[in-house]
């Protein structure tokens, strides 16, 4: 709360005005109204200084005035209101502005009832109006972002101390109730009986920190002597002998509060505890740390940055050493875990031509599943992790060059696998039309022949967990790079077909190579292959052309041609056929033999080819030729139904099948099995937002009794005319009350705005709960439909569900069989304004069973937040969650939290 320097000059504006009044030698009267020179808002007084006329002239001897002038008393235009009046009691000397009075000087400004001017005094006193016992109209004044609304206040101008009666005031989050506030100057105010609380309603908060001295610096701090929690007005022993609140509008540095609690495993901890580093306004710094009475302890760095038009990104690196059990016991353990992320964006208006990001999520394979400072079933569930980091530049001309330089990141919790690409630089040249007009359209197939050129080059480094970051994970790195350049053209064909040919010609360079050979020992009947790695420069080119030919038809069936008013209006089928041609050629001049004598005279000698870069980055080339056709069907069912909106002029179009698409080849080459299986994929819109997904394969070719492909057409087998090697389907459902708020058409025909989702939603595993996150769980759109909706029962009762299903059927070697199959689903129910569930769940229908469960509670206690998280099944994760504490961040540290770690495998 910061008082404004108003009322000073407040004060000196009517004084002048008065006794300016007295000068001109006005009859004395007791009272003396100022008229208003028209009918406006704002009164104006006008009041003139008589000055005598002077006819002596005198010379002016001094060129410059050395005296400097005084500072006008007023130094911006000051703008007064009363509506009922605005009255100066000459015989008191006091000035009175009654019912919506207010008072404006620069960024200051007063709203009250009544405020009166004491020039005796010098005091300025302001308050509501009680009329009927009701009080209204209470002193508000403001000074830039500074709101203070008291009951009344008086101010003294010589003293510059003023004493304020029932102030309200809110400064970051806060708001401040003090019964009685003296300013003793403008930077330092001493409350009496004050109370402190996040709650929106002032009048009647819920909760409060009640003091009976505080001292307040404006944007500074607030000191406190005894402090006492009430909750609804009842006192609690929560409280302190002394408090120290900072306030400040910009970020401080400043400690952390860890939680604490005890854990069976590891005993007693504190958890989260840290300091903060608000090192400039660009960037910062957070330091947590964890330690266990066991011996475990875990330490995180989290810094966020910001450059505003240039970048933003945060960085986060989280050690954990882990210790089970106590030393002695057959059930001690002990692993360390880790995770490292960093995002980084680039705002795209800092530079067009270059570009840089990063998105980094690398560590431990098993941080998700044995950390004890985060509880995320989504994130323990994921099998892999995954990072890039790249910098791109396009050097602008005809043609134009992009070039980028990157890194990337590939990781298999599972296996414990990892894959690098550090780094990989990829390089390109637009594509060039050497023989296209300098003017209009390119036709033909001449005009229309285009090349570009590639390049990528890289260094492959494969390793495993145990050995990230050492030495050993560059043993065994592959370097090599590839040059690629395209040549292609698309012409008509009778208007209606479209061709397209291209070639390609491909240059793979590598550092080194490898020499296979049998190696006979002295031993009779011993021996091994040998393999060598030579390291040195080699290459090798291959080439390839391919040739495609499609267009697309249109059947259309209209029922308006019957001459009934059908509710189906038309029928249209969409097919897109193409076949194409693709020949590659056999290299088989990079390939060598070595021969493996048999131990048994009857039995020949093997013969074994190799590639000197079969063992390279991007192996060897292909030896065999190659020549095939493929061909391939697109479908697309549609319809036109009449609309039951009366007044729509054209009927609604819907999507009865979409993308039946059917692909298979014929190898003219091979000798045997030249069918490849019949490929499908389709999408069926089922009702609005659910689209049923199917794909899978037919194979023309019938099984051996040993369950192995062979050359004969299943139907000359005594089979069906193809088998169903395998199949998936699947669909994802996401609807909501919301769906249903307004009139809906229930058509029993399909609506065409199909619901794509692109994948299952992140609560189907439930909600993650990071324990280091201090804010709240509700939103602010939440916040602000709670704040219209207040009432204590809802008979809306939103509620959301998300459903996922999916199931594969397997059939390659007669197995017949549903390899998976299961359902999942999750659903929010807001049973009232302040009270809301969830779940999240599914069923595995091949191993019969309940998949990972969540079920989650949350109560609005207004100021407060009461959650409770509880993972009752899952494999590795069960474990619960229960919080309470004040939603506002300025008072995020006064919780309380319990939880059940997971159960570890360690």
């Amino acid at each position: 709360m910061k008082l404004p320097k108003i009322y000073t000059f407040l004060l000196f504006f009517f004084s002048f005005g008065i006794f300016c009044g007295k000068a001109q030698d006005i009859p004395p009267k007791n009272d003396v109204v100022i008229e208003s020179t028209n009918n406006a808002d704002t009164t104006t007084v006008n009041i003139e200084v008589p000055v005598q006329p002077i006819n002596e002239v005198f010379a002016d001897t001094v060129k410059t005035d050395t005296i400097k002038p005084e500072k006008e008393l007023l130094e911006d235009v000051v703008d007064y209101y009363g509506e009922d009046y605005v009255y100066i009691d000459r015989k008191n000397n006091k000035v009175y502005m009654y019912n919506k009075a207010f008072i404006i000087y620069g960024d200051m400004r007063i709203d009250a009832g009544l405020i009166i001017l004491d020039l005796n005094k010098n005091e300025i006193s302001a308050k509501g109006i009680d009329s009927a016992g009701v009080y209204s109209q209470r002193p508000v004044f403001v000074q830039a972002s500074n709101t203070a609304e008291p009951d009344s206040l008086r101010f003294n101008t010589d003293t510059k101390k003023a004493i304020v009666y029932n102030t309200r005031t809110e400064q970051n989050g806060i708001q401040t109730i003090a019964e009685v506030t003296k300013k003793e100057n403008d930077s330092v105010y001493f409350l009496r009986n004050v109370k402190f609380t996040t709650s929106k309603n002032v009048e009647d908060p819920e909760y409060y920190f009640y003091t009976r001295k505080a001292k307040f610096v404006p944007k500074k701090k607030v000191v406190t002597g005894l402090t006492n929690m009430y909750i609804a007005d009842v006192p609690t022993p929560i409280g302190l002998p002394f408090a120290f609140f900072p306030l400040t509008e910009d970020r401080t540095s400043g400690f952390i509060l860890p939680t604490i609690g005890d854990n069976n495993n590891r005993g007693f901890f504190f958890q989260n505890g840290g300091y903060y580093f608000a090192i400039n306004d660009y960037l910062d710094l957070t330091v947590l740390g964890d330690y266990y009475t066991n011996g475990s302890y875990g330490l995180r760095g989290e810094s966020s940055y910001s450059l505003r038009y240039k970048f933003s990104g945060n960085v986060s690196v989280r050690y954990e050493n882990l210790i089970n059990s106590e030393r002695g016991f057959p059930d001690f353990s002990q692993s360390s875990v880790y995770n490292i992320r960093w995002t980084h964006t680039q705002d795209a208006k800092a530079n067009p031509t270059s570009r840089f990001s990063a998105s980094v999520n690398l560590g431990s394979s098993r941080y998700f599943r044995q950390s004890i400072n985060q509880t995320n079933n989504a994130s323990a569930l994921v099998n892999t992790l995954s990072s890039s980091v790249s910098y791109s530049k396009t050097f602008s001309g005809e043609p134009q060059v992009n070039l980028t330089v990157a890194g990337t990141h590939q990781q298999n919790t599972n296996t414990d696998e990892v894959n690098l690409s550090l780094p990989n630089v990829n390089a390109n040249v637009s594509r060039i039309f050497p023989f296209a007009p300098k003017t209009g359209v390119k036709k033909g197939i001449i005009q229309n022949i285009n090349f570009q050129y590639d390049m990528s080059a890289e260094n492959r480094i494969s390793t495993v967990d145990s050995l990230f970051f050492k030495s050993e994970m560059f043993d065994g790195a592959q370097i090599g790079a590839r040059h690629s350049i395209p040549v292609s053209t698309n012409f008509k064909i009778f208007d209606y077909l479209s061709a397209s040919m291209s070639t390609g010609i491909q240059e793979t360079w590598t550092l080194q190579t490898t020499r296979e050979y049998y190696d006979q020992s002295a031993e009779e009947g011993a021996g091994a292959v040998v393999r060598d790695t030579l390291q040195g420069f080699d290459r090798y080119l291959t080439y390839n052309f391919s040739t495609s030919l499609g267009t697309t038809l249109y059947g259309m069936y209209d029922f308006e041609d019957e001459g009934e008013d059908k509710k189906i209006k038309a029928i249209r089928h969409v097919m897109r056929p193409s076949i194409s041609y693709n020949i590659n050629p056999g290299f088989d001049q990079y390939y060598e033999d070595y021969t493996i004598p048999s131990a048994d005279p009857d039995v020949n000698d093997e013969v074994v080819a190799y590639s000197r870069f079969q063992n390279t980055l991007y192996g060897a080339p292909g030896r065999t030729f190659s020549s095939s056709i493929g061909f391939s069907l697109s479908n697309t069912l549609e319809a036109k139904v009449r609309d039951k909106d009366t007044t729509a002029t054209e009927p609604r179009k819907i999507v009865l099948l979409n993308n039946l698409n059917f692909s298979t080849a014929y190898n003219l080459s091979g000798d045997s099995l030249p069918i490849s299986p019949v490929r499908f994929t389709g999408s069926i819109p089922i009702i609005k937002k659910l689209d049923f997904n199917f794909n899978g394969s037919l194979d023309p070719y019938a099984l051996s009794n040993n369950n192995t492909r062979i050359d004969e057409f299943n139907i000359n087998n005594g089979g069906s005319l193809f088998r169903l090697t395998n199949a998936n389907i699947s669909f994802n459902y996401s609807f909501s009350s919301k769906d249903f708020e307004s009139d809906k058409k229930d058509d029993d025909i399909l609506d065409d705005e199909t619901f794509r989702n692109g994948g299952r939603p992140d609560d189907l595993f439930g909600d993650a709960t990071s324990l280091n996150d201090r804010s709240a769980a509700i939103t602010k759109d939440e916040e602000t439909d709670r704040e219209k909706n207040i009432d204590w029962y809802n008979f809306s009762v939103p509620w959301d569900l998300r459903v996922a299903y999916t199931m594969t059927y397997a059939n390659n070697q007669r197995q017949n069989e549903i390899s998976s199959q299961s359902i999942m689903f999750s659903s929010n129910l807001e049973l009232s304004p302040r009270w809301r569930v969830g779940i999240s769940s599914g069923y595995d229908f091949k191993n019969k069973g309940v998949t990972l469960t969540q079920l989650r509670f949350v109560r609005d206690l207004e100021s407060w937040e009461l959650r409770f998280n509880w993972t009752p099944i899952g494999s590795i994760n069960t474990n619960w969650y229960f919080f309470i504490g004040i939603r506002s961040s300025v008072l995020s540290d006064i919780k309380y939290d319990k939880r059940r770690e997971p159960d570890r495998s360690l």
